[in-house]
């Protein structure tokens, strides 16, 4: 059988057998696994297991359940509900204005945290009430969540991003310094399509009332102010200690940890109740990132074992007569199908060790090319029928939000992130300047 119908075969095994409800990890490492008893026979079954003990020399793994401890101690303890506090009164007063101090806000958790689940856990139940409460239009404002919430893999410190840089042995930093001005920029995208939007039809986005302005006092805006500066002075010193070498990766996500507990402390949020439910969301998610990577290596090992590889290269490269653009729209447009189905620690993993190769033959930057998955992973994310926020979205958002509400609602925030997928291949420099002017300093 050619590489290309074991291709065919492995790919849609994983797919029914995703359609059944199982666990993603376990499709992956199961399909991995008979396909090479099936083609190897008995002893192969090794060939998965010791790929997974990759994952024990993947010491930058380590920061993942730091960085993940860090950004559930800010939100458990309150100091997120003040940030978008702070970003309510300060924004208030523009029509559209909350809705774009909440884009604001998924900013700064998307610093805090660097997961897109975060987000959104925090966008649907702290910022969705007050907006609705407030006459903002429902598929507006679900777009908004969902949109904002795709910044948390895109801005450092991405956890997401420290995964693609192990298996592209790529610099961590500047994959991180990368991601800061793409995800600026369709930040600034997003918000400004909400203040047109709310100039246009003031009725979907109003003002908040002047009666409500005029009782908030100038001493409660500043000090709201200083709330919102915490979480970013956590973020500004971990990031300092990392970028001047005093720190390194792992050691910063400990630095990170370490300071947002204090910053609980400092406030007075920090209670056992905060703690416990710190440490067990922190699990959860650390133990479902472990696993995926660990299903996705055994399907990996026997996929690249097959020498599919390299028949990809060729058909692609050879066969097909595609040019270099042409293979990288392809592989982007891959990921968007993928992602409706995976998601994106799974789908990087299986993948990795069939693109990265063919980004380097095709002689594209392996850094911008992180940044460009990254965000097609968030779009396929808020792709109808089947992105992975759309139903996330749905199981946290109140009754009134219909389904067809949310795949209304995620329609223009796709288009502005295509948008923006399209000006980084216009202009790389966007993502790499950050990155080459450190490297240079």
């Amino acid at each position: 059988m050619s590489s290309e119908l074991i291709t065919l075969f492995m790919f849609a095994s994983m797919m029914v057998l995703l359609f059944t409800g199982q666990r993603v990890f376990g499709v992956i490492g199961f399909v991995g696994s008979v396909a090479a008893l099936w083609l190897w026979g008995q002893g192969s079954a090794e060939l998965p297991f010791n790929a997974a003990f990759q994952v024990l020399n993947w010491y930058p793994l380590i920061t993942v359940p730091f960085f993940v401890f860090m950004g559930y101690m800010l939100s458990e303890s309150g100091i997120a509900s003040n940030l978008y506090r702070m970003f309510h009164v300060w924004f208030g007063p523009v029509r559209g204005g909350l809705a774009i101090g909440t884009i604001g806000l998924m900013v700064l958790i998307s610093a805090m945290n660097g997961l897109s689940v975060a987000g959104m856990a925090i966008g649907a139940t702290v910022a969705l009430p007050e907006l609705l409460r407030r006459g903002y239009d429902k598929v507006m404002v679900t777009g908004v969540i969902q949109g904002g919430s795709t910044l948390g893999i895109l801005i450092p410190p991405s956890v997401v991003l420290v995964l693609y840089a192990m298996i592209a042995r790529q610099p961590i930093l500047q994959l991180w310094l990368a991601g800061i001005l793409p995800g600026l920029m369709m930040a600034a995208i997003f918000i400004v399509y909400i203040y047109v939007r709310a100039r246009l039809q003031p009725e979907i986005a109003p003002a908040m009332p002047k009666e409500e302005r005029d009782q908030i006092t100038w001493a409660e805006k500043l000090a709201l102010l200083r709330a919102g500066f915490l979480p970013l002075a956590v973020f500004g010193i971990m990031m300092g200690l990392f970028m001047t070498g005093v720190t390194s990766l792992v050691e910063s996500s400990v630095v990170g940890a370490v300071l947002a507990t204090l910053a609980a402390l400092v406030s007075r949020r920090l209670t056992w109740q905060v703690l416990e439910t710190t440490t067990r969301s922190t699990l959860v998610i650390s133990s479902m990132f472990l696993w995926i990577i660990l299903g996705a290596l055994c399907f990996s090992a026997v996929y690249d074992g097959l020498g599919a590889v390299k028949a990809i290269e060729h058909l692609l490269l050879n066969t097909f007569g595609l040019d270099p653009w042409g293979i990288l729209i392809l592989m982007l447009l891959s990921f968007v199908v993928m992602g409706m189905f995976l998601d994106d620690t799974a789908m990087l993993v299986i993948v990795a060790p069939l693109y990265i190769p063919l980004v380097k033959e095709l002689d594209f930057n392996l850094i911008w090319f992180g940044i460009l998955y990254t965000i097609t992973c968030q779009v396929a994310y808020i792709t109808p029928p089947f992105g992975y926020n759309l139903f996330l979205m749905r199981a946290m958002a109140p009754p009134e939000i219909t389904l067809g509400d949310i795949y209304r609602s995620v329609a223009p925030f796709a288009v502005m992130m295509i948008l923006t997928i399209i000006i980084l291949m216009l202009f790389p420099q966007i993502a790499l300047w950050l990155p080459q002017l450190y490297t240079g300093r």
